[in-house]
């Protein structure tokens, strides 16, 4: 099982990023909203992970948050994986104004990975 979060799998692309949030289809689990669109080309997920500097002021904070998700999506990602469909672009932009603790994050993080495979 590969969990290492390398750049390839990371969503950097400006246009890449403007078609995701354009045309893609989204759905809201406290505290994610999630955007996903199936886009073949690409050899792998692309995952973009996002956090208000409006919701949490402090950037300690706002990086904390965001190393708590990348770490939950790399612990779960064999989720999508395993199930050897399209590739797709993936933004999961957190929106509640409190930091969580990484036990709650993985949990909701894994909720978010099951409906993207289930909305497939």
């Amino acid at each position: 099982m590969d969990v290492k979060f390398p750049k390839t799998e990371r969503l950097h692309s400006r246009k890449l990023i403007k078609e995701l949030f354009e045309k893609g289809s989204s759905f809201f689990l406290y505290p994610f909203k999630v955007i996903c669109l199936p886009y073949p080309s690409i050899e792998t997920n692309q995952v973009l992970i996002s956090v208000s500097k409006k919701k949490i002021r402090k950037a300690v904070c706002r990086n904390l948050v965001k190393r708590r998700i990348k770490e939950a999506y790399r612990l779960n990602k064999h989720l999508l994986q395993a199930n050897k469909q399209d590739k797709q672009l993936i933004a999961f932009v957190y929106v509640s104004s409190d930091s969580m603790g990484f036990d709650e994050i993985q949990i909701k993080i894994r909720k978010c990975l099951n409906r993207i495979i289930n909305k497939k």
